[in-house]
């Protein structure tokens, strides 16, 4: 037999339920969105220029965007090219508009870098 106690009881019970489920699904949903592949942030085989480049970040992030102007007045930036698959990146570091190093790297499933071959 229900009573209004009972009642009272059982509907808190699923407020709680339900605000305990949106709760979740909106952190779902934030996570998400801050783990979008490379191949979403960065257009693969095109180069792309930042004014920093740290592979130890896990996951990994690239530094700040540079448009083409930034980039000839920037006594050191980054080139990052992404390959077609979006499974590796090559990194050119430039001073004073010469190359002055290239690597590649290999990004993982939780979104890090790893050093690999030329």
């Amino acid at each position: 037999m229900f009573t209004p106690v009972t009642v009272a009881l059982s509907i808190s019970s699923m407020l709680h339920t339900t605000r305990v489920v949106a709760a979740f699904c909106l952190l779902t949903l934030a996570s998400a969105a801050g783990a979008a592949s490379l191949a979403d942030r960065l257009a693969p085989g095109m180069p792309h220029y930042f004014d920093s480049f740290d592979a130890t970040q896990q996951p990994w992030e690239p530094g700040q965007p540079l448009n083409i102007e930034e980039v000839f007045k920037n006594y050191q930036y980054y080139e990052i090219l992404l390959d077609r698959d979006g499974k590796a990146i090559v990194v050119n570091q430039y001073i004073r508009g010469s190359k002055a190093a290239s690597e590649k790297y290999r990004v993982l499933p939780d979104g890090s870098l790893q050093k690999s071959g030329q």
